[in-house]
C-alpha cells in the first residue's frame, strides 16, 4: 500500500511537470483589480433618507469599495463559529482524530477570508491580493484532506494535510514572484473538480453527503458572479455588482458544511451518492411502471344473453 501511494504521488508530480512545460506562463492581469462597484457606501443612492445616509456615512465613510469590503464579514462570522463548535464539547461529532485537525485548518482559513479579502479590498493591486488568496487557498486544501480523511484512509489524509496546505503556500508564493498562476489554478480549481467527484463517487461515513454538492453549487454560482461583475452591475441598475454578490454567495460553502457537521450522523449502509440515485430511479421507474399497468387493467364481467322468441 505504500509503494502504491508513492506511485500515485509520483504520476501526480510528474503530471504537474509535464503541464507546466507544455503550458505557457499565466501572468496576473492588472484588469482583475478594476471592480465594478468602487463607490464609498451609500454616496450614490440619494434616495435614502437624510437621517439614514448620514448615519450610514458616520459608519461607513472614507472606506473605498465598501460593498466589496462589508461583504466579507459573512466570512469571518461563519469561521469564528465553526472553529468555536469545533471544539464545543463533541457538537459536530467527529470520530476520528485527523477530522479535528483537517476542519479546525478550513475553519481558520475561511475566518482569514474574512481579513484578507477585506485588506485586498481596501487597496485592490497584486501585493495585497496575495492577503486575498492565501487563506482560501488553505480552505481548498483542507477540504481535499478531509475527503481523503472521511472517505478513502484516516492516516493517508491525516499526513496529507501539511502537504496539501503547503502546496497551497507555495503556489501563491510561485505567483507572487515569477508572475504565473498556473500552480495557484490547479489548487483552486481542481477541489472544485475532484470535491462534487469524491462526493458522488466515493461511499460517506456520515449521513448529510448532499450538503457537499449544495456547497459545490454556491460556489460554481459564486465564480459566475465574479466572472460577470460589470455586467450585473449594469442589470442592477448600479445597486450591487458581481464581486459583492460573489462573496455572498461564496460564504454560502462553509454556512452549507457547518449545517452538515451539525446534522449528520453516522452512516450505518455506507454507500455512495451514486449508487443511491441508481437505486432512487430504479425504484422510482419500478412504481412508474405498476402505476401504468394499473391504470390500463380491465375487469370483464359476463353478460347473459336473451334468446329472441
Amino acid at each position: 500500500m505504500k509503494k502504491r501511494t508513492l506511485y500515485v504521488w509520483g504520476v501526480a508530480i510528474l503530471c504537474f511537470l509535464v503541464l507546466m512545460l507544455v503550458t505557457p506562463a499565466i501572468p496576473q492581469s492588472q484588469a482583475y483589480h478594476d471592480f465594478a462597484d468602487q463607490r464609498e457606501f451609500f454616496r450614490s443612492i440619494p434616495s435614502l433618507s437624510l437621517v439614514t445616509a448620514l448615519y450610514c456615512s458616520v459608519l461607513f465613510s472614507g472606506i473605498p469599495n465598501t460593498l466589496n469590503v462589508v461583504s466579507n464579514f459573512p466570512f469571518l462570522v461563519v469561521g469564528l463559529i465553526g472553529l468555536i463548535l469545533c471544539y464545543y464539547g463533541n457538537y459536530m461529532k467527529f470520530s476520528l482524530q485527523g477530522e479535528l485537525w483537517g476542519w479546525t485548518c478550513f475553519y481558520i482559513g475561511v475566518a482569514a477570508v474574512g481579513f484578507g479579502s477585506t485588506y485586498y479590498h481596501l487597496q485592490p493591486n497584486d501585493s495585497t491580493l496575495v492577503w486575498d488568496r492565501l487563506p482560501m487557498t488553505i480552505a481548498f486544501t483542507s477540504i481535499i484532506a478531509i475527503f481523503i480523511i472521511e472517505r478513502i484512509d484516516e492516516r493517508k489524509g491525516t499526513i496529507s494535510i501539511i502537504p496539501l496546505l503547503l502546496a497551497g503556500v507555495i503556489s501563491i508564493l510561485y505567483w507572487r514572484f515569477f508572475d504565473d498562476l498556473r500552480p495557484y489554478a490547479l489548487v483552486q480549481f481542481l477541489p472544485c473538480i475532484a470535491i462534487p467527484l469524491m462526493a458522488i463517487l466515493l461511499p460517506p461515513m456520515y449521513t448529510h453527503s448532499t450538503y457537499w454538492l449544495w456547497a459545490a453549487g454556491f460556489y460554481l454560482l459564486a465564480k459566475v458572479e465574479e466572472a460577470g461583475d460589470k455586467v450585473i452591475y449594469k442589470w442592477t441598475y448600479h445597486i450591487v455588482s458581481g464581486h459583492t454578490l460573489k462573496h455572498l454567495c461564496a460564504a454560502m460553502v462553509p454556512v452549507f458544511l457547518t449545517l452538515m457537521l451539525a446534522k449528520r450522523t453516522i452512516e450505518t449502509e455506507r454507500q455512495s451518492l451514486l449508487k443511491t440515485w441508481k437505486v432512487s430511479w430504479t425504484e422510482f421507474r419500478k412504481k412508474d411502471d405498476d402505476t401504468v399497468v394499473e391504470s390500463y387493467t380491465c375487469t370483464y364481467t359476463t353478460v347473459p344473453v336473451v334468446e329472441s322468441q
